[in-house]
């Protein structure tokens, strides 16, 4: 099929033609001086392909002739009136009809006509997601500033890879493809630059079979619209709130551990390392260090059994855990067993100031210690009864659906 027929057919999705096979989607903000080339481009490619195809360019808001410019091209225009790289795709993606999309930018750093190698792995049935790697390929020169190329970049990709168990060698490319089956197993709904990370999480949670082909990024055409540090942000902040393990289990038992070792060692007395003397200063420090980690190992398990009741954790011993062993009744008796060791220290602390005839008291470190065991106790306490709320069920009465009762 020749770009010229592609160009004529337009959005033309008549039965006669057969269906629709490939959807290329791009969003667009102001981009008229490139979104025309990056459709002819994406048109061409679909030619390359032999299926028969459109390309849907989501318009987020454009006052320049970006849409005019697109249409002219061939291309079916959208609009998303909610701002956001994220909402723009959703839109283009759900008013898209192939059983193959390819996603791209409007500003011509990707070449659309080479579109052929990114999805032959969908066509030939080894993978469901194709990431095209700008790192795996090649990076023209003034395509990407030094801080994007070797921090920014690397850095996401890494952190992004070892918090999900990843192997991703660019997981910030704007170039991919999904069967439509793929994409309606991730559930995308980020609104913003993360998006992109979150297809990638999403993709490896879904047990999708990814795969990586080369792609050569260029410079863009026009002005950049990103944001260095609040797009990194955002994309940081999304891979730490899907990976509460790294946000909150891990440092949370580093700093327990820490605080507990410490002031346990602490406990006897002060401590001499060389002329210096380690002592009471140093325990107030663990003790917080202790109250700390178990706060945070605290909210990891909320957070944990929040995704897993609202289906965002698909597997997690933490939460299955919660969902077998834990009842309110066994999170009352640790908590009360922290605090009753707490009180039995403090006490023993107070008769034996009383059988001194309550002269000076020189208990700071067990007093300090038996303290924290009971904070402890009172924070397992509170949150056995904020983790129940996990385990209330509720269902409808009779046929009334504003009539429900909640069982533990």
């Amino acid at each position: 099929m020749s770009v010229a027929g592609l160009e004529d057919q337009g959005s033309d999705t008549s039965d006669s033609r057969g269906p629709i096979e490939i959807s290329v989607v791009m969003p667009c903000l102001n981009e008229e001086d490139s979104v025309g080339i990056c459709v002819r481009k994406a048109l061409a490619g679909i030619s390359e392909t032999g299926l028969r195809g459109e390309v849907v360019v989501s318009d987020n808001g454009s006052t320049d002739n970006s849409v005019a410019v697109a249409e002219a091209a061939g291309a079916r225009v959208v609009h998303q009136p909610l701002r956001g790289y994220g909402n723009a795709y959703l839109k283009g993606f759900a008013e898209s009809q192939g059983r193959i999309i390819v996603m791209g930018d409007s500003d011509d750093t990707y070449d659309f006509s080479k579109i052929v190698d990114l999805v032959a792995p969908i066509r030939d049935g080894s993978a469901d997601y194709v990431l095209g790697s700008r790192f795996g390929g090649h990076i023209l020169d003034g395509a990407m500033s030094f801080s994007h190329r070797y921090i920014g970049n690397p850095i996401l990709t890494g952190v992004l890879n070892r918090f999900f168990g990843l192997q991703s060698s660019d997981a910030h490319s704007g170039m991919r493809a999904f069967s439509r089956e793929a994409l309606d197993r991730m559930g995308l709904c980020c609104e913003g630059m993360e998006f992109a990370s979150e297809i990638v999480v999403k993709a490896a949670r879904g047990g999708l079979r990814v795969a990586e082909v080369p792609i050569t990024y260029h410079p863009r055409v026009g002005e950049s619209k990103l944001n260095g540090f609040r797009d990194a942000w955002r994309h940081l902040r999304f891979m730490l709130i899907l990976s509460p393990n790294w946000l909150f289990i891990y440092p949370g038992l580093v700093l327990f551990l820490v605080g507990f070792i410490g002031q346990s060692a602490l406990l006897p007395g002060p401590l001499w390392l060389g002329n210096r003397e380690i002592g009471i200063h140093v325990s107030i420090l663990f003790c917080l260090l202790t109250l700390l980690g178990i706060q945070a190992l605290v909210f990891g398990i909320f957070t944990r059994t929040y995704g897993k009741s609202v289906g965002f954790e698909s597997n997690s011993r933490l939460s299955d855990w919660v969902e077998r062993d834990f009842s309110l009744e066994r999170g009352l008796a640790i908590g009360a067993t922290f605090l009753l060791f707490g009180l039995v220290v403090n006490a023993a602390v107070l008769f034996d100031w009383i059988n001194r005839s309550m002269g000076p008291l020189n208990a700071i470190q067990p007093t300090l210690f038996a303290s924290t065991f009971m904070v402890m106790g009172m924070q397992i306490l509170f949150a056995s009864f904020f983790l129940s709320i996990f385990r209330i069920k509720v269902h409808a009465v009779g046929k009334d659906p504003q009539l429900v009762a909640a069982t533990v």
